[in-house]
C-alpha cells in the first residue's frame, strides 16, 4: 500500500538526535515495555490506542514522526496508519530499540 515508506536505521537515528534535528519520537509499544527501556523525549501511544488518541499527534502533523517498537513491526503499521490518515512525514525505526541497543545503546536493557 504505502511502497517505499521512509525508514531509518538505529544509528542514523542517533546521528539526528544528537544534531538535535527536528522530528517527534513516537514509541508504539506496551507501557510495560516502556517502563523496561525507553529512549528520551518520546511521545508514548501504545499501538493499540492510536486510533483513538490520534488527536494527540494533530499538533505535529507538519513534522516527521518517527515510529519505533521493539522490532520495528508494530512501527511499521502505525505508520502506515498515519500516512493512511494524511501524515505526510512517518518514518520507522528499523529493528526497533532492540536493534538500537545492540548498535547504538548497550546500556538499554534487552527484552
Amino acid at each position: 500500500m504505502f511502497r517505499g515508506a521512509a525508514s531509518c536505521t538505529p544509528r542514523e537515528l542517533k546521528e539526528r538526535m544528537d544534531a538535535k534535528s527536528s522530528f517527534v519520537l513516537l514509541d508504539v509499544r506496551t507501557h510495560n515495555e516502556l517502563d523496561f527501556a525507553r529512549l528520551a523525549d518520546c511521545i508514548h501511544i501504545p499501538l493499540h490506542e492510536l486510533e483513538s488518541r490520534l488527536a494527540e499527534l494533530e499538533p505535529c502533523r507538519d513534522r516527521e514522526i518517527v515510529v519505533m517498537c521493539h522490532h520495528g513491526v508494530r512501527s511499521a503499521q502505525a505508520q502506515h496508519f498515519l500516512l493512511s490518515r494524511g501524515f505526510p512525514r512517518v518514518t520507522n525505526l528499523s529493528g526497533g530499540i532492540d536493534l538500537y541497543a545492540v548498535h547504538v545503546d548497550s546500556s538499554l536493557p534487552r527484552y
